[in-house]
């Protein structure tokens, strides 16, 4: 058998995706905090990337997946499916409108703090990034059994930040290297 060479995951990712682009994830009668998360997709340089791919998948406002896999005896909302994915505009910006998520069990089954997941697909990536949001309330911050993994001088990376004037306005922007721009790059988890 003859090995292949890596491909990247990018910068094709707008071919055939784009009909699958969701950056609403809110349905109606759902129910919970409504909250929009924005931000822009930078790269070791400190450029902003334009033709990345963001993808969120989260539990609903009571900590219930949208998923076959999560039988807790919860609230399970219609129409709720917890996945969202959008392409970085020409600024390296994206936004999903969304809920805030309720806690949901870790692996140890010990409740986790608000959060939501992320992927990242940009050029030069062999495979996709994975991350986290968790939100800037402080809710289960304490006892995040994965945040807790992260070094407390790292921890700013996942939190994201309310913008002046706004209660459901949040900004998280994802820094995929670290370098000479003073960024600091946000933590990223094997998965």
């Amino acid at each position: 058998m003859e090995m292949t060479g890596s491909q990247t995951v990018g910068p094709f990712l707008h071919i055939g995706l784009a009909g699958l682009y969701r950056d609403n994830l809110l349905t109606s009668g759902l129910e919970g905090e409504p909250v929009v998360i924005e931000g822009r997709l930078l790269d070791g340089d400190g450029e902003v990337v334009p033709d990345g791919m963001v993808e969120i998948w989260q539990a609903n406002s009571h900590g219930r997946y949208a998923d076959p896999l999560d039988t807790r005896q919860l609230p399970l909302e219609a129409g709720f499916r917890g996945f969202g994915r959008v392409a970085t505009d020409a600024n390296g910006r994206f936004r999903f409108t969304t809920v805030k998520p309720g806690r949901v069990p870790g692996q140890d089954g010990k409740l986790q703090a608000p959060h939501i997941l992320v992927s990242v697909f940009m050029r030069g990536l062999i495979k996709r990034l994975a991350t986290r949001i968790y939100f800037p309330d402080g809710e289960g911050h304490a006892d995040d059994p994965v945040l807790n993994l992260v070094p407390a001088e790292r921890r700013a990376t996942l939190i994201a930040h309310r913008v002046a004037g706004s209660d459901a306005l949040l900004e998280w922007n994802i820094v995929v290297q670290a370098g000479a721009h003073g960024y600091d790059e946000t933590v990223f988890f094997d998965v």
